[in-house]
């Protein structure tokens, strides 16, 4: 059954009842518009899915926080509001855009000690200067083992509405659901030092799923070529 019903994520719900009661109203008005009513319903419907996952689970593994493209791998100082110190940590960026799942997962089990929201800008996501400047909620993340990780939800140039429904002191499990970004953006994770990146700039991930990195991995970073 999981394989052909993808539920919902509850937030999403409105939005879809929205647009259908639009259509009724546009079919009983001018059946044309109806028509372009039902297609944007339909579009609702499948951005706001929710897809059953399979996260791998060992020590020392992380998973990917949001589907989508890796944009970026670079060092950068985490959030100064998440109080991780000035040092740059490895940042890697994955873009989401309009068609990607926007369920946002824990990347690592641990226990939440800060959550921290800012207003911003809302310049396109795909750019690394979003991560500075747009409207974002910043997460960290302390792990039994290893320094904390930071997990940050940015706005991007149509997102308007970031969903976290995490707590302060909350213990919380790899591969667990914890909010979405509305209608495309960015999801920033910042390595502590000893994590090993696994995956490559260009390359896509599956929230959950895809293993972005391995603190008891010995091989050096990842090159990759499109093909």
């Amino acid at each position: 059954m999981r394989d052909f019903l993808t539920p919902l994520h509850p937030d999403g719900w409105k939005f879809v009842a929205a647009f259908a009661v639009a259509t009724i109203l546009l079919f009983l008005v001018f059946a044309p518009l109806g028509w372009i009513a039902l297609i944007a319903t339909l579009w609702c419907a499948y951005f706001f899915r929710d897809p059953w996952r399979v996260t791998p689970r060992r020590d020392g593994l992380m998973v990917s926080p949001a589907d989508g493209k890796i944009v970026s791998i670079a060092p950068a100082p985490p959030p100064p509001e998440l109080e991780m110190g000035t040092a740059p940590m490895t940042r890697i960026g994955i873009f989401l855009n309009v068609f990607d799942v926007h369920v946002n997962r824990v990347p690592v089990g641990g226990r939440i000690t800060k959550l921290s929201y800012r207003q911003g800008k809302f310049v396109n996501a795909s750019l690394d200067k979003a991560s500075e400047d747009n409207e974002r909620m910043a997460i960290r993340i302390d792990p039994a083992e290893g320094g904390p990780v930071a997990v940050v939800q940015i706005a991007g140039l149509i997102a308007r509405r970031i969903v976290c429904s995490l707590r302060e002191g909350e213990p919380v499990i790899a591969g667990q659901r914890f909010g979405l970004i509305r209608f495309g953006s960015r999801t920033d994770i910042y390595l502590p030092e000893g994590w090993v990146p696994l995956v490559v700039a260009g390359q896509r991930a599956i929230g959950g799923e895809t293993v972005i990195a391995d603190r008891r991995a010995q091989e050096p970073a990842r090159q990759g070529i499109a093909h």
